[in-house]
């Protein structure tokens, strides 16, 4: 296999890891009127979020660079801690996102991320909670 291919099936495995992290982080820490189908969808929908968040002009350039710094950093194989490494492999990455988020909350306001949320109200909510956001 070509070592494109083999970056691409890393890609991709690094996401679905990403994503059962978060749903595991959020299960945990979950409202209790969130159901696992809106968990099991959160991961893309905050995907869609970051990179709606990161094309719009109207926020801070300084915020658009984290975004973009932010995808980036989950595209690429490497990892603050390795993912080889029981939880805390994937663990990091949901860290990431979530202060990268708390960050941009902080920055643009929380009516930036509510406006270009692709998802639900109870994965908004979820992801609210998780970033520290007034609901």
């Amino acid at each position: 296999m070509p070592g494109w291919a083999w970056s691409l099936v890393g890609l991709v495995g690094g996401l679905v890891l990403l994503w059962l992290a978060l749903v595991a982080v959020l299960w945990v820490t979950r409202p209790d009127e969130l159901r696992l189908r809106d968990l099991l969808r959160l991961l893309p929908d905050v995907v869609r979020l970051v990179r709606r968040l990161a094309a719009d002009a109207g926020l801070p350039r300084g915020v658009r660079v984290r975004l973009w710094l932010l995808l980036g950093y989950l595209a690429l194989p490497i990892d603050l801690v390795p993912d080889f490494i029981p939880v805390l492999g994937y663990a990091d990455d949901a860290v990431v996102v979530a202060l990268v988020l708390r960050s941009v909350v902080r920055h643009a306001g929380a009516e930036a991320v509510t406006r270009h949320w692709p998802g639900t109200p109870e994965g908004l909510a979820a992801l609210q909670r998780l970033v520290g956001s007034p609901g």
